[in-house]
Order: C-alpha cells, then structure tokens, then sequence
C-alpha cells in the first residue's frame, strides 16, 4: 500500500491524493482513448487494424501507446500467433470487463444526455459567450 494514501479508508487508497496509485488508476481511465479502446475491445478480440478503424481520430502512435497501458495494467491481454505475417489480437481480462461495464454506464450516459448538454451549451453561446467550448 503507498504511504501516501489513506490507511484509514475501507480500500486503503485515496484518489483525491495525487502521491496515491488510485489517482493514477483514476487518470488512466480518464483518456479518452483508454476509454474507447476498452469500449470497442468489450464486444471481444480485436486485431490492430480493426481497432484502428473502430476508433476514430486515434493515430497509430496512439493506439499503440493506449494498447501497451492497458496491457500494462492488466486490462488487456495481447496474443500473437505465430503465423506469417505474424497475427496479434487484443482482448480484455476479467479486470478489463469489470471496467468496461463501467465505463459503457458512462457512454450510455452521454448518450442519452448529449441533446440536453448541446442545448445548454447553445444557451450559453448565445447568452453570454463566456463559457469555450470542451
């Protein structure tokens, strides 16, 4: 457990403490990649090129930085299949189906309310200006 965190918490973390390894889970989840890549891995094994395709506006560099993170943190497990040209897919581990159901809560969510926030936004464009948009 990090020194740092909060030992008097029920999980021992505390994500408000930028020293904690919580806050950094907490910021790799926040990419908007990382968000995406996990929500087109949830339906199931995906190859590079497709990921690619399923992602748009995600560069090469990346997708592929994305991909190591994720493989990294355990969320995601790469295989290669020794094939030529070599195969490679990518698929989430239980700990990355277990996030993904989150993060889909999220995109439901921002689904269903994109017209109120459009609405919102217009109103404040056109009352005073003073908010840019995200």
């Amino acid at each position: 457990m990090d020194s740092e965190c909060a030992p008097d918490t029920p999980f021992g973390y505390d994500a408000f403490k930028r020293s904690c390894m919580s806050h950094t889970v907490l910021e790799m989840l926040a990419s908007k990649w990382v968000y995406l890549v996990v929500g087109a891995l949830k339906t199931g094994r995906r190859r590079y090129g497709d990921l690619s395709r399923k992602v748009e506006g995600i560069t090469p560099k990346m997708l592929t930085q994305t991909l190591r993170v994720l493989e990294r943190d355990g969320l995601v497990r790469r295989e290669i299949f020794p094939v030529i040209p070599p195969r490679v897919e990518y698929e989430l581990t239980e700990l990355g189906q277990n996030v993904a159901e989150l993060l889909n809560q999220i995109r439901v969510w921002s689904e269903r309310h994109a017209p109120e926030i459009r609405e919102a936004r217009a109103r404040s464009q056109a009352g005073e200006g003073q908010f840019a948009e995200l």
